[in-house]
């Protein structure tokens, strides 16, 4: 993996700047991008774009390129779990809750009781109880599930010095006329889409082509679907994907609120406004051992940047009510236990009709 330090080019800045959200849904995307950033003083061809790219996935710069799949819109589920695992026996603990292929995400994190915090995905919200309950009688530990009752906002962006630094550049805009639709189930192509395109794009001058190639279809019928989609909310943007530790965004903080349940829904998007909160949620309390309802993940370059960031988030908190030094905690991850991503093959076959 490319180091925190890595030297970035004007161009790989302009690359990560611009393009993490509003890539094109064209048949030849690259070229109106590279028209996009010569606008913004940035000289640069589509095939040289495009190289530049896939050189930035290849070291790692960025996880990946393509279109991020919004599994919630997809079908099935998927949920927040908290537990302790005792500190002797916390490898075997992880070992025994991540061998669950449920289990997408699982990141140990600073508290003195709740410690290790994963996501389970599921393509039947009934599930998630039993998958919860197998983890328990094997670790011989409580599990504290915590779904997600309201989303204020999920929209990561991680962005650096250089140009298009406030990453406004959105070319969404382009491409064919489509409408959206209320259909709540994927057809069987649009499955076999969401297969194609959920690990990423070919990062090639002929991305959705090649996609079509892949599952038997007209490009002119990707690049509308795709576009279809964006606008249903199926897939949340097309773009880049930063790695955010290879850009110097180490410290990751879940900052948790005890927020009176009548301002939630008032303090939510004042929270979700502010340009370095990265995601969002209502969740509910357990009682005697989780008071808080309200989590915002914030993202920094630095301790003391994370800090402040947390300080304006309480500051925003403190407009609505007195908050006091028990209503709020940060939880820094200190150890990444797995990290597979949202499976949705599963989920999208269940829901296809």
């Amino acid at each position: 993996m490319i180091q925190a330090d890595a030297d970035l080019s004007r161009l790989d800045r302009a690359i990560v700047n611009a393009f993490q959200g509003g890539f094109p849904v064209v048949e030849r995307p690259f070229e109106p991008a590279a028209a996009a950033l010569r606008e913004r003083g940035v000289d640069v061809s589509a095939t040289d774009l495009c190289e530049r790219v896939r050189t930035l996935d290849e070291e790692g710069v960025l996880s990946r390129f393509g279109a991020l799949v919004n599994a919630e819109e997809i079908g099935g589920t998927a949920t927040l779990v908290a537990m302790h695992a005792p500190p002797e026996r916390f490898d075997e603990v992880a070992e025994q809750v991540n061998a669950h292929r449920e289990v997408a995400h699982n990141y140990e994190r600073e508290h003195p009781h709740l410690n290790m915090w994963f996501v389970v995905s599921v393509a039947d919200e009934s599930r998630v109880d039993e998958v919860l309950g197998d983890i328990e009688n094997e670790t011989g530990q409580a599990t504290y599930n915590m779904p997600k009752r309201r989303e204020f906002h999920v929209g990561a962006k991680f962005l650096l010095d250089g140009p298009v630094s406030d990453g406004d550049l959105d070319l969404s805009h382009l491409g064919p006329d489509v409408e959206p639709t209320d259909a709540r189930t994927l057809t069987p192509d649009e499955r076999d889409l969401v297969m194609e395109i959920q690990g990423g794009l070919p990062i090639t001058e002929t991305p959705y082509a090649d996609v079509a190639a892949a599952i038997g279809q007209e490009p002119s019928w990707v690049v509308e679907t795709i576009k279809r989609f964006n606008l249903e909310g199926k897939v949340r943007r097309v773009g880049v994907i930063p790695n955010h530790y290879a850009l110097g965004y180490s410290e990751n903080g879940m900052t948790v609120w005890n927020v009176p349940d009548d301002l939630v829904a008032e303090v939510g998007p004042e929270i979700a406004a502010l340009d370095f909160v990265t995601h969002c949620y209502r969740r509910p309390r357990h009682a005697g051992v989780w008071p808080y309802n309200f989590f915002a993940m914030t993202h920094g370059r630095s301790e003391e940047e994370s800090e402040a960031r947390i300080e304006q988030v309480r500051e925003v908190m403190s407009d609505y009510w007195d908050v006091g030094d028990d209503d709020w905690d940060t939880l820094f991850s200190t150890r990444i236990l797995k990290k597979t991503g949202i499976r949705l093959d599963e989920r999208a076959e269940a829901n296809t009709a």
